[in-house]
């Protein structure tokens, strides 16, 4: 069957329709992108201007800030702009890219967690190893690593999609381009890809959250034999660690784990692994460590120190 494309743009339900609830989640999600961008910015300036890219979890933690400006950056700027719109429109090519950015992103987090569980793990449990079994060389093959697997997940579900036809109607019961709201518009039997879509997307979100659940046990179990300083400072860490995955995985698992069908609630669940987790890994990750904190410590007062030497 030759592909039949009289769709050029979608347009966007969005949040919601209601004029006075649009000024609130202005307000709100322009907050919560304003909070990502410095919260990870500031990861970011303190790892490198610290020299903390050195210790292999600093390092996962510095490139998670950096997928996480990236992820939200896929939704975010899209969402506000359109809340001040009174039609919420996208190109075609702009909800193909807008769909790639997602997944891309979205997976490389996933695969960057996994990682940092397993940095963890080799921490806690063998700790006199650790610095041989996560030198800088197997750390940079690691990362490589969750970026490729995330762009061959990405290229399952828009290599479907861009060979679908979508011959109307073209509005997208949702806040940004995502596989099942697209294969609901196709006008074609999508059954198969549906199933494929969701064997990917679907097995490597609950995949991966069963995977980090057993690592996190794993952790936890072995810290019976640690000294009680030794068991807090781990259970501070991996408790911080441990929250992410939650509230990150169990609406992505709600979501993409299941058959080709769409809820309304889909939207509101979508704002947490693409809006509300970016928000918190700032938080979570540096107001549990102490080394985190006395860094940007340091940072502000050399950048004060200096502000007040040139005075």
């Amino acid at each position: 069957m030759e592909k039949v494309n009289n769709v050029t743009e979608f347009i966007f339900w969005g949040l919601t329709q209601d004029p006075v609830a649009e000024e609130v989640c202005l307000v709100v999600f322009s907050f919560f992108y304003t909070v990502i961008l410095l919260g990870n910015l500031l990861i970011m300036l303190t790892i490198c201007m610290d020299n903390l890219w050195k210790s292999p979890m600093y390092f996962f933690l510095n490139s998670l800030s950096f997928v996480d400006i990236c992820f939200s950056s896929s939704t975010a700027p899209k969402l506000i702009a359109d809340l001040l719109a009174k039609k919420k429109r996208i190109s075609y090519a702009g909800c193909i890219l807008q769909l790639f950015g997602v997944h891309f992103f979205g997976c490389t987090e996933i695969f960057i967690l996994i990682v940092m569980a397993y940095d963890r793990y080799v921490a806690i449990c063998k700790p006199l190893h650790y610095m041989t079994i996560m030198d800088q060389e197997r750390c940079n093959k690691i990362l490589l690593g969750t970026w490729v697997g995330g762009f061959l997940h990405t290229i399952i579900p828009v290599s479907l999609l861009v060979q679908l036809p979508f011959c109307g109607p073209n509005e997208i019961n949702h806040y940004f381009c995502d596989v099942h709201p697209l294969l609901k518009l196709a006008c074609t039997d999508t059954h198969i890809i549906g199933g494929l879509v969701t064997a990917n997307s679907g097995t490597i979100s609950l995949g991966s959250f069963v995977i980090l659940l057993i690592s996190y046990t794993v952790i936890l179990v072995s810290l019976r034999k640690q000294s009680a300083e030794g068991r807090r400072k781990a259970l501070s860490t991996c408790g911080a660690h441990l929250a992410v995955v939650i509230i990150f995985f169990v609406p992505c698992t709600f979501t993409y784990m299941r058959p080709d069908v769409t809820f309304t609630e889909d939207k509101m669940v979508a704002v947490f692994y693409t809006i509300i987790t970016p928000m918190l890994n700032p938080m979570i990750y540096t107001l549990r460590n102490a080394e985190v904190k006395n860094a940007m410590k340091k940072l502000w007062c050399r950048k004060l120190l200096r502000d007040s030497n040139k005075k």
